[in-house]
């Protein structure tokens, strides 16, 4: 049984980028697809995909490398974890790394990043941070 999937998907997706892989396989949920779409949106990702299997789905993660072939993604670190919520208000939004790293919500309008809460107006459980 494992007790938190996100940080499994965050733990995937970093020993992949380490071990220089172009996709990952990971298996699905509404949320970790969310969470996909935020980092393609956000340009860290080139993009996923949901396979059926029968069962839940695997949701294959197509990784980004620059010109050199280093990562996009150099950092992810989960913050709300199941022994230890965090959550924020409108007003306590972080900033990842002076604005360069997103920093992922569960908000009541949804999974966003830290932007669109500020613009929005919302505040929420904070997921993760990626830089």
């Amino acid at each position: 049984m494992m007790t938190d999937p996100i940080a499994d998907m965050l733990t995937r997706i970093r020993n992949a980028l380490k071990a220089r892989k172009e996709e990952v396989d990971i298996p699905s949920s509404n949320l970790k697809k969310r969470i996909a779409e935020v980092l393609k949106e956000e340009g860290f990702i080139k993009g996923f995909r949901v396979i059926p299997d029968g069962k839940q789905g695997i949701l294959r993660v197509f990784l980004k490398y620059d010109e050199q072939g280093s990562p996009v993604i150099s950092g992810l670190q989960r913050v709300s974890k199941p022994g230890r919520r965090v959550y924020v208000g409108k007003e306590e939004t972080p900033r990842v790394m002076g604005g360069l790293g997103v920093a992922i919500l569960t908000t009541s309008r949804g999974v966003m990043t830290d932007r669109e809460a500020r613009k929005v107006g919302v505040g929420g459980e904070v997921i993760c941070y990626v830089w």
